[in-house]
C-alpha cells in the first residue's frame, strides 16, 4: 500500500499495488477497499503491507475496509524498509501466499528482512530521518570526501563508508550464493558504491532496477544508491519460513508470531504450531490440484551481468512442507544436550 514498483526479481508472480494516490483519502483508499471486497467475498483473507514510515493512509485504508465490510479478515502490516527493499518482500510474500495460512504471510513480513541485507549508499546524511543518525554523522555530511552505508534491514544501521573497512562491518551476510539489485536515480554518482560494495558482497549476479519513487522520500536526499542483497538458494524462502515460531490465536486459529494477532487483535494463544507433512503425489502434482510450488530465487546466470527479466523455467520442487496449511515449526532448533543445557544455535547455513 504505497507507490513501490515490483522489482520483477520473483518472476510473473507479483503482489498487488496501490499506489494510495488522489485528492482525498476516499480516493486514495477506494482501489483498495474494492479489492478487499473482492477477496473477503471469494472467501480468501487479506494481507495488507505498508511503509511504517508513510502509513497514515494506509493504516485509514485498512480501518475503513475492516469496517465497511465488518469483518477482521484484513490484516494492516506496517512494515519499516526502504522501497526496494519493501518491494521485493512483497512479491516474496504473494509468491508463497498460495501455500501457506494468512497468519504465517503476515509473520514471514518481519522474518523475511532478517534474510536480508538492505540499504543505501547515501553521499549526506543530514536529511535522513527513517534511520537514527548521531550528530557527528550529520556534521561530517558537509565534507566533500565522506559517504555513508546506511542499512534499513536486516537491522537499521549507519556508518562512514571506509573502503578498507566495509567487507568486516557488513551486518548480516546473506548465504551464498548472493544476488545483488540496486537502483538510483543519477546513475552518475555509482562509482563510490560500485568500487566497494559489491567487492564486499561478492554477488553472483547483479541486477540494476529503475529508482523508486519514494526513495528520496525515505533516504531524504536523491544522491543515492540503494541496494538489496539476498540469497538465491533454491531453500532460501523455505529457510525464513521454517524459522517462525508462531502460536494459533485463540480466537481466530491463524497462525500468529507476535501479539495481538494482526487479523482479530486477539491476545491469547493456543500451544505453538507443530508441522504437518504431505506426501508428493506421483507425477509432481501438488496434493489438492494445487500448482507445484516454484523456486524461491530464479537460477543464477553464468556471469555477473544484470539479470534478465523473468524466462519460463519448469516449475520447481514444492517446499518441504508441502501445500498445507500450517505453518513450519522450529522444534529442530531447540536441541538440548545430554546434561540438559540448550545447545547453542546453529549458524546461518542450509543444509538439505
Amino acid at each position: 500500500m504505497a507507490d513501490v514498483p515490483s522489482t520483477g526479481h520473483v518472476g510473473e508472480v507479483r503482489a498487488q499495488r496501490f499506489a494510495m494516490l488522489g485528492d482525498g483519502i476516499g480516493e486514495r483508499s477506494a482501489a483498495f477497499v474494492a479489492f478487499a471486497r473482492e477477496q473477503v467475498e471469494a472467501g480468501r483473507k487479506v494481507v495488507a503491507l505498508y511503509p511504517s514510515w508513510r502509513s497514515s493512509d494506509a493504516e485509514r485504508a485498512v480501518n475503513f475496509a475492516r469496517g465497511a465490510l465488518c469483518t477482521d479478515h484484513i490484516a494492516g502490516i506496517p512494515v519499516d524498509l526502504s522501497p526496494l527493499s519493501l518491494s521485493l518482500v512483497a512479491d516474496q510474500l504473494a509468491y508463497l501466499a498460495p501455500y501457506l495460512p494468512p497468519g504465517m504471510i503476515a509473520a514471514l513480513s518481519t522474518e523475511l528482512p532478517k534474510h536480508l541485507l538492505a540499504g543505501a549508499w547515501l553521499k549526506s546524511v543530514a536529511g535522513l530521518e527513517t534511520i537514527p543518525t548521531s550528530r557527528r554523522q550529520s556534521m561530517g555530511s558537509f565534507a566533500p570526501s565522506v559517504s555513508f552505508l546506511a542499512y534499513c534491514a536486516p537491522v537499521p544501521r549507519v556508518s562512514r563508508l571506509r573502503p578498507a573497512e566495509v567487507a568486516d562491518h557488513l551486518p548480516f551476510r546473506p548465504v551464498q550464493p548472493v544476488q545483488l539489485l540496486c537502483s538510483t536515480p543519477d546513475p552518475g554518482i555509482t562509482r563510490v558504491f560500485d568500487d566497494h560494495l559489491p567487492q564486499a558482497i561478492q554477488p553472483v549476479a547483479t541486477r540494476t532496477l529503475p529508482a523508486q519513487p519514494l526513495g528520496p522520500a525515505y533516504w531524504g536526499t536523491t544522491k543515492y544508491v540503494e541496494f538489496v542483497a539476498l540469497s538465491a538458494h533454491p531453500q532460501a524462502l523455505a529457510y525464513a519460513a521454517g524459522a517462525v515460531r508462531a502460536s494459533e490465536c485463540h480466537w481466530c486459529g491463524e497462525p500468529m508470531a507476535a501479539r495481538p494477532c494482526p487479523f482479530c487483535a486477539g491476545d491469547t494463544a493456543r500451544t505453538p504450531l507443530r508441522p504437518h507433512r504431505t506426501r508428493q503425489p506421483p507425477g509432481g502434482a501438488a496434493p489438492g490440484g494445487r500448482r507445484p510450488a516454484p523456486r524461491t530465487a530464479p537460477e543464477l546466470p553464468a556471469s555477473r551481468e544484470d539479470l534478465p527479466p523473468h524466462d519460463h523455467r519448469p516449475p520447481p520442487e514444492t517446499p518441504p512442507w508441502g501445500t498445507v496449511h500450517r505453518p513450519p515449526s522450529t522444534d529442530h532448533h531447540e536441541a538440548s544436550t545430554p546434561d540438559g543445557r540448550a545447545r547453542p544455535e546453529a549458524p546461518r547455513t542450509y543444509s538439505f
